[in-house]
């Protein structure tokens, strides 16, 4: 029996075998990535119990579900997914073992982008958590299931919601400050392409190491190589979910340095903060 299937065996027995029950009063919630912890926090309080799926440093493409994480899916209520690559395999696999958890596809409403610019049909780019914008329309989303769920604790939920609107429309006013005065279009390079709705909302251009989540080819690296020395480039974006090797080649090509730009942390409107400070830093 291969593994997904011994899972999947697991986590129905402990349906037949489990109860739902709510932890302490709280709607038990599982959510697919650690930035989505804080935006169910954040509209959920207290009235949330909240677990992550894709741990911190696992890589949200390739992730498979634990044993144990399945036996917690069994007594959840409400699974938020993004639309991260692992969910394509898995989604409906939890889906059909637990029917009676409600499970809430937060990218609705939203129109993704190709990772890669000069292929709009090509492979979608996941990385809406990124977006200040689009985090407003995840945050309706959440609130809506949030709501459905639990009538009554609607007004909580909505006092939440409200109260995180206005952080984030505070912090996007906070990151085009920081760009203010930058010329449109700078560029920085990034070895995973994570950041071009962040770069797109703010006016900048991610040059990726990596081609539609594939490692480049030698070619490709000696052009990007080139790129960035004409530009004067000197520092390589890289996440801790990654190998650094290819970034490593072309640092030592452009006698630049490798600095951690991470999108998956967890307390979402800082590390958008740390993380322009770096890229101001770094265009060219």
């Amino acid at each position: 029996m291969r593994k997904p299937a011994i899972i999947i065996f697991l986590f129905g027995l402990c349906l037949v075998f489990g109860k739902t029950v709510y932890a302490e009063g709280k709607i038990d919630v599982f959510v697919s990535i650690v930035p989505q912890k804080y935006f169910v926090e954040k509209i959920g309080g207290a009235l949330v119990n909240i677990s992550v799926m894709v741990k911190p440093g696992a890589n949200p493409a390739t992730y498979e579900p634990k044993p144990r994480q399945m036996v917690a899916l069994s007594r959840t209520n409400i699974y938020f997914a993004i639309g991260v690559p692992f969910e394509n395999v898995w989604l409906k696999k939890i889906s059909a073992a637990n029917p009676k958890m409600l499970v809430v596809h937060t990218e609705k409403g939203i129109e993704k982008k190709s990772m890669k610019s000069d292929k709009p049909q090509g492979i979608k780019d996941p990385h809406i958590w990124l977006s200040p914008t689009l985090v407003k329309i995840q945050a309706r989303n959440i609130l809506n299931a949030l709501v459905a769920i639990d009538q009554a604790n609607k007004s909580v939920y909505e006092a939440g919601y409200k109260q995180f609107i206005i952080e984030i429309e505070n912090l996007d006013a906070e990151l085009k400050g920081i760009f203010a005065g930058k010329r449109k279009g700078m560029e920085f390079i990034v070895f995973h392409p994570s950041w071009g709705y962040f770069a797109g909302e703010y006016g900048l251009k991610q040059i990726p190491v990596e081609i539609e989540g594939k490692n480049p080819k030698p070619s490709d690296l000696q052009r990007l190589i080139k790129h960035a020395k004409k530009l004067g480039v000197k520092v390589v974006f890289i996440q801790p979910q990654f190998s650094a090797a290819s970034a490593s080649v072309i640092v030592q090509a452009i006698g630049g340095q490798i600095a951690f730009a991470d999108p998956l942390a967890l307390n979402w409107p800082d590390n958008l903060r740390q993380v322009a400070a770096k890229f101001k830093a770094a265009l060219r």
